[in-house]
């Protein structure tokens, strides 16, 4: 193995190489890449980052969540660049996003040219994700038979 993980803090990392990794990934095509203060605020804020470095210290992979270390990991990002691709690499920052929150569960929203990567390394199927895009206000309720809020569902 050339590379290694290791957990970053966002703040430190330099955005030229992070926007690196995501276009050589391939993610770049569905996150602001060309938004630099945007991908930057994403970086920053994002309390658990762990990244994958080879031995010259050249960043080639990044796993950005969002933690509460205790219930849930968020993981908002993996990218992995194409030639580290297939390596096993990404299976390490899963991993090592894993064990920086051991107890909390891990869950992610996949690209869908991923959607066959995931459960080959040990994630379930969930068919109840629900997304709210930005500037999209919540919908006033529709009334029905079963609409008692969310509290009230399992």
């Amino acid at each position: 193995m050339s590379w290694k993980t290791e957990r970053a803090d966002g703040r430190d990392l330099d955005l030229d190489e992070v926007l690196a990794v995501y276009r050589d990934s391939g993610l770049g095509e569905r996150r602001p890449v060309d938004d630099r203060g945007r991908m930057a605020a994403m970086v920053r804020e994002a309390n658990l980052v762990v990244v994958a470095r080879e031995a010259d210290g050249t960043l080639v992979g990044i796993a950005r969540s969002i933690s509460d270390f205790s219930y849930v990991t968020y993981l908002s990002d993996i990218a992995v660049v194409r030639r580290h691709q297939r390596s096993g690499m990404g299976r390490a920052l899963i991993e090592a996003t894993c064990a920086q929150a051991p107890d909390a569960k891990l869950v992610l929203l996949s690209a869908p040219a991923a959607t066959g990567y995931y459960p080959r390394v040990g994630f379930t199927r969930h068919d109840s994700a629900w997304v709210l895009g930005p500037g999209q206000p919540p919908a006033a309720p529709r009334p029905g038979p079963a609409d008692d809020g969310p509290a009230t569902r399992p």
